[in-house]
């Protein structure tokens, strides 16, 4: 199956605070690489993943996860791994709709439309409500278990 994979798994994937999500993050990745399952990136969370890698932690006493040029390596070390997915009219109307209808924040929303726009059934995300349909998309949250627990929700649409 098809995912469209959010920031937060490209950005755990480098993230020492949390060995078990950089696991998780890294395991989840690495097998849909090895396996040749069909995984997208929206091209927000490349940029969002620069961002989030580079700005000062301070629980890394003010250093970054990556330097910049690191960064920007990885960035586009991920444009030739995965296929990116780029915003057009129908991403963004959709986007709209979705986070009025869903109530999702906007950048939540932009991630959902990606998925649903491009048929995409799957998203991989902590920032949605696990098992839960959104239009005709799923949301998997695969920090789940390191959580001690899995609530699966019933599809919405069959």
């Amino acid at each position: 199956m098809s995912v469209l994979i959010d920031t937060n798994l490209l950005v755990y994937r480098f993230d020492p605070i949390d060995p078990t999500k950089q696991r998780l993050a890294t395991e989840q990745l690495m097998q849909r690489l090895q396996a040749g399952k069909p995984t997208f990136l929206p091209h927000q969370a490349i940029i969002e993943f620069v961002a989030a890698v580079t700005r000062p932690r301070r629980a890394l006493a003010g250093e970054p996860l990556l330097t910049r040029r690191e960064a920007l390596i990885e960035a586009e070390a991920m444009m030739q791994q995965f296929d990116v997915l780029y915003p057009d009219a129908l991403v963004l109307q959709t986007a709209l709709r979705g986070a009025e209808v869903y109530g999702l924040s906007w950048f939540d929303a932009h991630l959902w439309a990606y998925a649903e726009v491009n048929g995409v059934p799957e998203i991989l995300s902590e920032d949605f409500q696990h098992g839960r349909y959104y239009g005709n998309v799923r949301v998997v949250d695969p920090f789940i278990q390191a959580g001690g627990g899995v609530r699966e929700l019933p599809a919405l649409y069959g």
